[in-house]
């Protein structure tokens, strides 16, 4: 909310926060056009960028999908962080359809592929994959064949990758974040651990009264930290208010 005797805005919701963005297509090694959106700091080159790869399809999931809407609405403002989401192949949102159709996180590896050639030929800096649910498949799955500087795993579920993909990252050098809810519908913590010991490197972070879906402002807010902790940690702590309030 606004208070009334001031400009200074309350971050929470569907709080929209000053970017550059700009609409944009991915094309595919296999054909295909993808569509998504590019939101960059308003005034300033990034400090860092995430690809966004967003929940199963065939649950609802899309580009607008609450968290990676959320991260684009917010981070190029409080973080100065590139965010490219986009529509896996067979996906529509308000921004258009993706062309193809659902590869069941096998073909969307060249959507992968295609995000990450983007990023690159744009010459944006360190990119990490940030996948959510089915989206941390595509990453774990597909990862290790393209060029990022690490992964954050929201929500991961871990059913389509295999346990020798998920070793592959063993030794990698790629950083492996999995930020994982209390009490998630498909992998808890404690299961967690035991999945991601085949890569010791890997980071498990357990978050108390976690759900799958990340509902509510206190929620999304932890998630958003903890990717800004590791793709721009000068960021922290995030504000709560735009413009942020003198410390």
């Amino acid at each position: 909310m606004t208070s009334p005797d001031t400009d200074v805005v309350d971050i929470r919701g569907g709080v929209l926060l000053p970017a550059r963005r700009e609409d944009v297509e991915l094309r595919t090694d296999d054909g295909l056009t993808l569509v998504g959106e590019l939101s960059l700091p308003a005034d300033r080159d990034p400090v860092g960028t995430i690809v966004a790869l967003h929940p199963l399809p065939t649950a609802g999931g899309f580009m607008d999908s609450h968290v990676i809407r959320k991260a684009a609405a917010r981070l190029p403002a409080l973080a100065d962080i590139a965010v490219l989401r986009f529509n896996f192949r067979g996906v529509s949102s308000p921004r258009g359809r993706s062309e193809g159709e659902f590869g069941e996180g096998v073909a969307e590896a060249a959507d992968l592929a295609a995000a990450v050639a983007f990023v690159r030929g744009r010459g944006l800096p360190t990119p990490w994959l940030v996948g959510w649910s089915f989206g941390t498949e595509v990453a774990l799955k597909h990862g290790l064949g393209v060029d990022v500087a690490g992964v954050v795993l929201l929500s991961p579920p871990l059913h389509r990758t295999t346990d020798a993909e998920l070793e592959a990252w063993r030794g990698s050098g790629t950083p492996v974040v999995a930020v994982v809810p209390e009490f998630d519908d498909y992998l808890r913590p404690d299961e967690a651990r035991r999945r991601f010991a085949v890569v010791p490197e890997a980071e498990v972070v357990a978050v108390d009264g976690g759900k799958h879906l990340w509902v509510g402002e206190k929620q999304t807010s932890r998630v958003l930290t903890e990717i800004v902790r590791h793709v721009a940690p000068g960021a922290l702590p995030l504000p709560s208010t735009w413009p942020p309030r003198a410390s």
